[in-house]
């Protein structure tokens, strides 16, 4: 089987798989999930593999509250530049080259399955929360924001290990 239900995740302190050279991560619209993954595993691991992330859709961009809850651990996405899966291919970016795609939504989780059902690539389910519309004051939809970038950080340091460096 090539998806890993959430439930199948190793428990907390189990020793990480392989380390894969390259890894994709998508949701569905590339401006707050998938981008936010992208930032802090290059954070954390950047020099120990190729990062990127995609979306289904390319209708929105970076999302502020994305970009304010990970400039709080130092990871920097003002300048992301949003992309689906669609965009990626006609730039010529073969995702047969990817080991390992992490979906953080299901949309994106079905997508990622249909584009590489022809090659035998890694995909994994985060199922991370989706902070867009929760909260009602600014303070609200900041804590909802955490949350979510909190699963991430949680869900790389069982998948991937403790993070390296500062």
């Amino acid at each position: 089987m090539r998806t890993l239900p959430s439930d199948r995740a190793a428990p907390p302190g189990t020793p990480p798989t392989a380390f894969p050279q390259s890894v994709l991560f998508c949701c569905d619209h590339n401006s707050t999930r998938s981008p936010m993954a992208e930032g802090l595993m290059k954070r954390f691991y950047g020099h120990r593999a190729y990062v990127q992330s995609a979306g289904v859709k390319h209708e929105l961009e970076i999302d502020g509250f994305a970009v304010a809850v990970c400039a709080e651990v130092d990871v920097e996405l003002e300048r992301h530049r949003v992309r689906s899966f669609d965009e990626m291919q006609e730039w010529g970016v073969d995702l047969s080259g990817f080991d390992l795609i992490v979906a953080l939504s299901p949309a994106s989780q079905r997508r990622a399955l249909d584009m590489t059902r022809h090659f035998y690539i890694e995909v994994e389910y985060w199922p991370i929360l989706d902070p867009t519309g929760l909260g009602e004051t600014r303070d609200a939809k900041l804590t909802a924001y955490r949350q979510a970038r909190d699963q991430i950080v949680e869900r790389m340091t069982t998948r991937f290990g403790a993070p390296e460096g500062p």
